[in-house]
């Protein structure tokens, strides 16, 4: 092939799957097709039933729904969501709060939450007990799309520092594209300059530069979020999306990832894994709870890093001060010691933290050699999140 002549792609090989299938088993094909092609409807679906997790719902009948609309809308908002209540009734917020004491409306509106749930039920999306295991899937599915779809784009997947070539490495420098590399290692943004400074029309094979990369040691991240009442709504789903960016990202680049749920004790945890799926699903299934307790977090954490001597790293999600146990700081930076006694890094991610908080969070980092991240914009947590992990 002559150095500057077109570059024609004739062939493609095998993209590398993703460690742990998203093992959805109540999901058919024809619903997550829906998903990928951005049906309205379904993607609507799977946000009332995100939202309606976030908030806490676990099981609503109409008449429930009903009687809190009459006794108070606003309350009825904050308890189910506006999401829920747009869907089962087609009408607004404010058009709900503003003709709630009209008669005749109420009527139409009883009707279409009786209406609404029973699709609901026959979609198999909602029984008697709440949310089924098939709109759980649903809404980890749109969760995971929807979080792919605001990562990628932006390049947020990041670029890295190393020296060594590897396949399951990291990205160092830039070098001329060779026979045998890996369509995944282009340097895209480089190859593109490269032809723009040779003001060349189209891209040549000469033009094309990839990724050199570097072994790694091996790590292993624990994603331990905190599910406390005050983490309801907002927080709470910026810090789901936030542990499917890491779990993503590092069982993508062969590292393990574990998840640890904590409010006024550990409420669900993982071990160490490359199953996205079973990381996916706990994520998107997971309620706000009680109270904090960081202690048992930590302790627990230490119980799931496995015995080796390769990087561990822990990351706390909070957006509170520990509120169990008799000295809750003091203990606190007691579990933070003996982690990093055992090789642990800690670094903390702080949603809208006080200045007490704050305090106790520069202690944990400095005893845990990590970092503190003060999120202001929970909507940069997952970035955040991917920033701590690749400084690892």
């Amino acid at each position: 092939m002559f150095p500057n002549a077109p570059t024609k792609i004739e062939a493609f090989s095998e993209i590398e799957e993703l460690q742990g299938k998203l093992g959805f088993t109540e999901l058919d094909d024809g619903l997550m097709h829906t998903v990928l092609e951005n049906d309205k409807e379904t993607i609507d679906e799977g946000h009332v039933i995100t939202d309606s997790i976030n908030k806490g719902v676990s099981a609503f009948t109409p008449n429930m729904l009903f009687e809190q609309l009459i006794r108070n809308y606003r309350l009825a908002q904050e308890l189910f969501g506006e999401k829920l209540l747009r869907y089962l009734t087609g009408y607004s917020g404010d058009y709900l709060s503003r003709n709630m004491h009209i008669p005749e409306f109420q009527r139409d509106v009883k009707r279409k939450l009786e209406q609404g749930v029973a699709t609901l039920k026959e979609k198999q999306l909602l029984d008697d007990e709440g949310w089924t295991k098939k709109a759980l899937e649903l809404a980890s599915l749109v969760l995971y799309m929807e979080e792919l779809d605001h990562l990628i784009p932006k390049g947020s997947w990041g670029e890295y520092v190393h020296k060594k070539k590897s396949h399951y490495g990291l990205p160092f420098d830039n070098m001329k594209w060779r026979k045998g590399t890996r369509y995944r290692d282009i340097a895209v943004r480089r190859t593109i300059k490269v032809a723009l400074r040779r003001q060349h029309r189209e891209l040549l094979l000469d033009d094309f530069r990839a990724h050199k990369r570097e072994s790694k040691g091996k790590t292993t991240v624990i994603y331990a979020m905190d599910a406390s009442g005050s983490m309801k709504g907002k927080k709470i789903e910026a810090s789901k999306k936030a542990g499917i960016a890491l779990a993503f990202t590092a069982i993508s680049r062969k590292d393990k990832v574990g998840l640890l749920i904590f409010k006024d004790k550990v409420q669900q945890e993982i071990p160490p894994t490359t199953d996205f799926g079973s990381l996916l699903k706990t994520l998107c299934a997971l309620r706000p709870g009680k109270e904090t307790d960081f202690v048992t977090a930590i302790m627990q954490a230490l119980q799931l890093f496995p015995k080796d001597n390769n990087t561990k790293h822990l990351v706390l999600v909070t957006d509170a001060m520990p509120t169990i146990g008799k000295e809750p700081e003091e203990e606190t930076l007691q579990a933070v010691a003996d982690a990093a006694g055992k090789g642990i890094t800690i670094s903390l991610i702080g949603i809208s933290l006080e200045e007490q908080g704050l305090q106790l969070a520069r202690r944990i980092v400095e005893l845990g050699k990590g970092r503190l991240y003060r999120a202001k914009d929970i909507e940069e947590l997952d970035r955040i999140i991917l920033e701590d992990y690749y400084g690892i």
